[in-house]
């Protein structure tokens, strides 16, 4: 049984701010937009308490395992633009993410299915080591042309940071996360998320789009200012007569 809380007078019980991520491993702006989140966050006095949880979303569920198309082509072929016109576009994007300290290389990325990368995080999360997986995919992703279609090499990553690599690759092959993605998933289409990343801050508001470090920070401050408890006494359990000695707890007697 959990102690009963009291928030003493002038002192209150500090609260905690879940902010739920939604995103791709093959989403540019996911990454871009984790720089940002993170920008805001070490600007927020309240940082220590807040609790990020990374949920899954595919851009494209149907993508094939593995694919030898360039992204430029990928690109041309969805937007229907010519190659010349998709790899300005790729420039923009490596130019954008340069800005926020991050190496894009297009021209060696190999294109996969995420679905077992996204199985990885869930299964991350129960060690408590979510974000540092996060970050180690999107970078091998989108930096280091790594083929995240592959049990293997999704282990071998993994225990870069932490992770055991046997334990990795048997649970994904049994896909024991993969209901749980799609569970982030359905959970996404309720909210009628239909881009990522996307950002709930204490299951009240939504943030679309990879928003500038401000704009994230101004939305840390508007849920925390709602969150927080105002410092006045607010007693949970406790003794009910004024002359008890029982529950772990001594009233002072009262006079006469």
């Amino acid at each position: 049984m959990n102690a009963p809380l009291t928030a003493l007078p002038g002192t209150s019980v500090s609260p905690r701010v879940t902010v739920d991520i939604w995103s791709d491993i093959a989403c540019p702006w996911c990454y871009v937009g984790k720089r940002r989140f993170e920008a805001a966050l070490r600007q927020f006095p309240q940082s220590g308490q807040v609790d990020v949880v990374w949920h899954s979303f595919e851009l494209d569920r149907a993508a094939p395992q593995a694919s030898t198309t360039s992204t430029r082509d990928i690109l041309a072929q969805k937007y229907g633009r010519t190659p010349a016109q998709a790899q300005e576009m790729l420039d923009s994007m490596t130019a954008t993410a340069a800005q926020e300290g991050l190496e894009y290389h297009f021209e060696t990325q190999q294109r996969a299915n995420t679905f077992l990368a996204h199985q990885l995080l869930h299964l991350a999360a129960e060690h408590g080591r979510q974000d540092a997986v996060k970050e180690r995919l999107l970078r091998a992703f989108f930096t280091e042309g790594a083929f995240l279609g592959d049990v293997d090499t999704l282990a071998a990553l993994a225990a870069e940071v932490g992770l055991d690599a046997d334990e990795v690759k048997r649970e994904l092959e049994q896909q024991t996360y993969a209901q749980a993605v799609r569970q982030d998933e359905a959970q996404a289409q309720a909210y009628g998320i239909s881009g990522v990343p996307f950002f709930v801050l204490g299951g009240k508001y939504g943030v679309s789009g990879a928003q500038s470090a401000e704009a994230l920070l101004g939305a840390l401050r508007q849920v925390w200012s709602d969150l927080a408890p105002q410092p006045a006494l607010q007693r949970i359990g406790g003794v009910s007569g004024a002359e008890d000695c029982e529950d772990g707890s001594c009233a002072v007697p009262k006079n006469g």
